[in-house]
């Protein structure tokens, strides 16, 4: 991940949980602060700084579209989280297939 954000800043990221619900809101489509925060429990200022930490952390990103800013997920970044997840499932994988062929090599 050269020149990009960590896998720590995202999980710092989505470790807040209002953070995380405002996360989830941008990933069912692009949205405006203000729709933002009339979903979710805090201010609209608060908001703001939920959609910077999230965007320094590279998983949302802006768009200007006339006075208003517009979030949507940041592909990459959301790209880059995946495969560092499915790489543990991939290593779960290969550990239950060698248990399971070692466990078939015993029964014969």
């Amino acid at each position: 991940m050269t020149n990009s954000p960590s896998i720590g800043q995202a999980f710092t990221a989505l470790s807040d949980a209002t953070r995380r619900e405002v996360f989830e809101l941008v990933a069912e489509r692009p949205r405006a602060v203000g729709e933002l925060a009339a979903q979710v429990p805090v201010s609209r200022p608060a908001v703001s700084q939920h959609l910077r930490v999230l965007k320094e952390a590279g998983l949302v990103e802006d768009e200007a579209v006339g006075a208003r800013r517009i979030y949507k997920l940041h592909p990459e970044g959301i790209a880059e989280l995946r495969s560092y997840l499915d790489g543990f499932w991939s290593r779960s994988l290969r550990a239950f297939k060698a248990v399971a062929e070692a466990g078939d090599k015993e029964d014969r």
